[in-house]
């Protein structure tokens, strides 16, 4: 008995380790050499595993001028309103929070640090999106600020960004970081490092972690604290990528979802007006359907997050170091679980081919399974009266590949199709183009993604949260 449970736990360590490995492999591939030399001291630099060409958009930066001032404009961001808020009010900012990497890295912990900062009573400072300045759409010339930035409050709505909670609910609301620095100027801080905090609550569970420091926030006295990296943590945030990268974080998953974080959770009103203003290419295009069907496109749509580019040497390397899903694409209750057959040799080529095969899917793989996900999605529906004929694939790539994936789709019976390289967006839309997509994936009556990814991993949150079927949540 106590062999199989030392055999299991190696099991389970290794598992870890090789998700945290693998991240990091992404990490040092996709963050500026600025960040990644922290890491690996003076190596030389990696090599590019895939060139991806970028059109330069036709229109500026946005200024975001008009949700700054509306931003500066919040109520709570008034001195004399009464306690929780204005100056005896409790404020908690997270400045370590993860800067510079993908978006929806930033999102995890964004929404887990402002449902901590709720549980503790604190309002949460929110703060903008800080680029990846390779990912950032406009070339270093025409660019505002270096890094580039996006308030929260463009990619996101809900009361992460200031907006109200429930009628009944009393907690503070979430403030700018310039109005913190208003109410809670430096002398008046205390500075919580987190290298005096999280070596005790290593390999915990999330629940664990999370309850630590909402006791911690809870108790303090101080009205105003800024949690700040440790020097000697590669990896300070508060719920860091050791935590996303394993089982441990599904014990969270009960509270999170069902706190004002995630309830209230909504789509900023320039994410809404750009898929507004790009749902007429959703009109579908193909025979009347034999039986009445709603007329809402998203109620007839598949979306799809094809995922290349850099993933074409992540996936390898995932695969090397044993890596499974990410986050919440874990989740017990959903389809399409990523279990490997045992039988199959560790680092051999039919192991790769595997779990190529749910990474990084092969055109067929892709037909196949938008069908299967379609049959099974009809069968689950009461008198089998649902359709789906429209598609939406989520994308970073384009040319021959992609058109001729369109077209073999076309031929098995999706009449509509569109991809994010067709939509019309203005300057703010270019910025926010992630969230975009992720709103219509949000929106779709079945999604497709890639459970190795935290972009499908936040879209599976909001589809949960929603209420979604869990049918029509769906891995390669």
């Amino acid at each position: 008995m106590h062999s199989a449970k030392a055999t299991f736990a190696r099991h389970k360590f290794k598992f870890i380790i090789g998700f945290v490995v693998g991240f990091v492999f992404l990490l040092l591939l996709s963050t500026p050499t600025t960040t990644y030399r922290r890491f690996i001291g003076t190596a030389p630099e990696l090599p590019q595993i895939y060139d991806e060409t970028v059109s330069q958009p036709k229109v500026k930066p946005p200024t975001y001028e008009s949700l700054r001032k509306w931003e500066d404009n919040l109520p709570q961001h008034d001195l004399d309103l009464p306690f929780p808020e204005g100056k005896t009010g409790r404020y908690v900012k997270f400045s370590n929070q993860i800067a510079m990497l993908g978006w929806n890295n930033v999102l995890n912990e964004v929404l887990m640090n402002a449902h901590l900062a709720y549980a503790s009573n604190r309002a949460y400072v929110f703060q903008d999106y800080v680029w990846k300045p390779e990912y950032y759409p406009w070339p270093e010339s025409q660019r505002l600020q270096n890094p580039p930035h996006t308030p929260l409050g463009a990619l996101i709505g809900g009361t992460v960004v200031g907006q109200p909670f429930d009628d009944s609910d009393n907690a503070p609301r979430s403030v700018s970081s310039n109005y913190f620095e208003k109410v809670c100027p430096s002398h008046e801080r205390r500075i919580i490092y987190t290298g005096d905090i999280k070596p005790s609550l290593a390999w915990k569970q999330g629940t664990e972690i999370f309850d630590h420091w909402a006791k911690l926030l809870l108790d303090a006295p101080e009205l105003c604290i800024e949690v700040q990296a440790s020097g000697e943590d590669n990896f300070p945030q508060t719920f860091d990528l050791w935590l996303w990268g394993s089982d441990r974080v599904l014990s969270l998953w009960d509270s999170f979802s069902t706190s004002p974080t995630s309830r209230l959770l909504t789509t900023s009103p320039i994410v809404g007006a750009a898929v507004k203003r790009n749902e007429y290419l959703f009109v579908p295009r193909g025979p009347r359907p034999a039986y009445p069907v709603s007329a809402d496109p998203y109620a007839r749509m598949l979306s799809m997050h094809i995922r290349r580019g850099d993933f074409k040497g992540a996936c390898t390397h995932l695969a090397y170091w044993n890596s499974t899903f990410y986050s919440w694409n874990q989740l017990p209750k959903l389809p399409d679980r990523f279990i490997m057959d045992p039988n199959i040799p560790w680092n051999s080529t039919e192991y790769f081919a595997a779990h190529a095969e749910r990474c990084l899917p092969d055109s067929d793989t892709i037909i196949k399974k938008a069908r299967n996900s379609r049959d099974d999605y009809v069968k689950a529906s009461p008198g089998r009266r649902r359709t789906l004929d429209i598609m939406y694939l989520l994308t970073n790539e384009k040319g021959e590949w992609m058109e001729k994936l369109k077209a073999a789709l076309h031929k098995d019976g999706w009449n509509t199709i569109v991809t994010s390289n067709d939509l019309e967006l203005d300057s703010e839309g270019v910025d926010t183009n992630m969230a975009i997509d992720m709103e219509i994936a949000r929106k779709a009556a079945v999604f497709v993604g890639n459970g190795w990814s935290s972009f499908t991993s936040n879209i599976n949150h909001r589809r949960l949260v929603d209420g979604k079927e869990f049918i029509s949540i769906r891995f390669w």
